[in-house]
């Protein structure tokens, strides 16, 4: 049963759907393994009219990071199969940038290793090949460890890491390592089945939308498999791996490198960052105020987020599809916030 003072959160969804600026959305709120609520609202598809389910399949867009990419580094580096230490030249001798031992699997975690923010190679590249060759010869546009820049490209090489590490695909990996263990049965990349499992994400020339193949044109590029993007999951698995984040549990990834990971790394240097994750005072934070300290969080492109804090075990899992109606991130972003500030209040009186 959704306690009272949570009652606002399905107002919420329902006010930015009625607005227009969003579809459709679903969200979970839990402390620990227990899921205090959940809400669906709008609209899957507005071009076919499909109501948005509870078992909606999203393209988490850049969740992928911390739901796949960042989660499997890390059941890798539990398990001694790699170190964060680690020189990335040494598992990817290719990648120009990285060669003489600067840039290490952490600063690709921390998004500190020099990398672009971004990088079109879409427009220019013919294959997946094409483009890891293109990002091999990339060049840092700062020292690695020298500051924080958010990178797509930094996630696609990490991607690569795992790869290398493991001897399989990467959506191979994460599924032996984290969501198999986890028992996130709907979650992966590259989903099969009907189109009426999925969230539509952008309208194409033609007036269809992207509906269960990758939004991320890059990721798209590379076969729907990538370090960045290219992750699909409902809501309900999005949950699962949240309220396993914040467990004493060290299965797949021992708690304490969890925590640590969700503990900020990069002080000083211009954003806050922990292994994967947003902390809060960084620029991609969406948490607000009445988020404790120990709280991360972190977003996606067509609408996604993911907040928890490990300390206290509140999570939170907004997944919409904004950019079915464009890419104006104004109404999802409003969004976040509002129900980020009415959650910690909410669920402070509500025993776990």
């Amino acid at each position: 049963m959704v306690p009272d003072r949570l009652g606002r959160i399905g107002a919420l969804l329902d006010g930015a759907v009625g607005e227009g600026g969003i579809p459709g959305a679903v969200a979970a709120v839990g402390r620990g393994p227990v899921t205090l609520g959940r809400w669906v609202s709008g609209q899957a598809d507005v071009i076919a009219g499909r109501p948005m389910r509870a078992d909606t399949v999203f393209d988490l867009a850049s969740l992928t990071k911390v739901v796949a990419t960042t989660a499997v580094t890390l059941a890798l580096a539990g398990r001694g199969e790699l170190a964060l230490g680690d020189p990335v030249a040494g598992y990817l001798p290719d990648a120009v940038a990285c060669r003489g031992g600067g840039v290490t699997v952490a600063h690709l975690l921390t998004h500190t290793a020099g990398l672009p923010g971004s990088r079109r190679f879409y427009r220019w590249c013919r294959s997946g090949a094409d483009l890891l060759g293109d990002l091999y010869q990339t060049p840092l546009g700062q020292p690695p460890g020298s500051g924080v820049a958010y990178s797509d490209p930094g996630f696609i090489l990490l991607g690569q890491v795992v790869a290398a590490v493991t001897g399989e695909p990467l959506d191979g990996a994460v599924r032996r390592l984290v969501t198999g263990p986890l028992g996130m049965t709907a979650t992966g990349f590259r989903p099969n089945g009907p189109a009426i499992r999925f969230a539509a994400t952008e309208r194409r020339s033609d007036g269809t939308a992207w509906t269960g193949t990758v939004h991320d044109e890059n990721a798209r590029l590379l076969g729907g498999v990538a370090g960045h993007a290219g992750l699909f999951a409902p809501a309900d698995d999005v949950a699962r791996f949240a309220a396993w984040w914040v467990s004493g549990d060290d299965a797949v990834v021992p708690a304490a490198l969890r925590r640590a990971a969700a503990t900020c790394q990069t002080e000083g240097l211009g954003g806050r960052r922990g292994y994967g994750w947003a902390c809060p005072g960084d620029a991609f934070d969406i948490l607000g105020a009445r988020w404790p300290a120990t709280a991360v969080s972190h977003t996606g492109f067509t609408g996604t987020s993911l907040a928890l804090d490990p300390a206290s075990g509140l999570w939170v899992v907004l997944l919409t599809n904004a950019v079915h109606v464009g890419r104006d991130a104004t109404a999802v972003q409003a969004l976040r916030r509002a129900v980020h500030e009415a959650v910690p209040e909410a669920v402070t009186a509500t025993p776990p």
